[in-house]
């Protein structure tokens, strides 16, 4: 079921969402990541997460498509809607399916030992698309909606591993895309990277909000800032406060915001 909020579509909605992880060890003691997060995701917006080290924010990332279910200690109370239906509590449940659904963009540029155009179409052919023109326009259209067609587009057979740190991180981008996904979330993807490739995937950032939802967990204030449509501070696994950015940025509601966007802590 679709839900409408201050006439925006929501596309995620965490309820009372907590991850937790057990003790490695008898004796040990558990690490409680998330704790009760209680917000709401909108669709084609830029949606910046923002807090210190430790304060749960790849946790939640790795919640929506549960890449965290990789981990055998992890555990999740609550939960997570995508579109009305639950990410956790269901055998129903697709993993697959969820994190073709939920892509996500990692802090380093990680690419395949593939020319740049297999890279793209890795994905889709383990989907079943086999189609060699289905694939030439989903690379195409992952290239262009990643800024990197341009610049690639007369050596797609190239080794990937020839592009730089900024080039290998919009084709991370465009091999998400190549899935269609509904929901885009990058965790850290500038922290590697030069100003001008960062730039580069700031406007890539701002650009596929158009069609998507897209989440961004961000060690750079000034970033969120720029490209946020809302933002969320976390803090020692706790949502501080969630708002339009402009409102987080100018009349935060909790002094720890304020302290962190300042730079008094952090």
């Amino acid at each position: 079921m679709e839900t409408v909020q201050d006439g925006v579509k929501i596309k995620l909605k965490f309820e009372n969402f907590g991850v937790s992880f057990l003790p490695d060890r008898p004796g040990g003691t558990s690490v409680e990541a998330l704790g009760e997060v209680n917000m709401t995701v909108p669709d084609r917006q830029v949606f910046s997460v923002i807090g210190p080290s430790r304060s749960g924010k790849t946790s939640l990332l790795r919640s929506i498509n549960r890449l965290n279910d990789l981990q055998p200690n992890f555990r999740a109370s609550g939960n997570i809607l995508i579109d009305g239906s639950p990410v956790y509590g269901s055998s129903d449940i697709d993993v697959t399916v969820l994190r073709r659904k939920a892509g996500m963009v990692f802090a380093r540029p990680v690419v395949l030992p593939l020319s740049i155009y297999e890279n793209i179409a890795y994905g889709p052919r383990l989907a079943g698309k086999n189609s060699k023109s289905e694939l030439d326009q989903i690379i195409e259209t992952s290239l262009k909606d990643s800024y990197l067609w341009e610049e690639v587009k007369d050596r797609l057979a190239s080794p990937a591993v020839s592009l730089s740190g900024g080039q290998r991180q919009r084709l991370c981008i465009a091999r998400v895309l190549g899935m269609r996904p509904d929901v885009i979330m990058f965790d850290e993807p500038t922290s590697a990277l030069d100003p001008v490739s960062t730039a580069k995937i700031e406007e890539t950032v701002t650009a596929l909000k158009a069609r998507y939802c897209v989440i961004l967990v961000t060690n750079n204030v000034k970033q969120a800032a720029r490209v946020g449509d809302k933002t969320a501070f976390f803090l020692m696994g706790r949502l501080i406060e969630y708002d339009d950015t402009s409102k987080i940025f100018t009349t935060p509601r909790d002094e720890r915001t304020e302290n962190y966007i300042t730079g008094r802590f952090g």
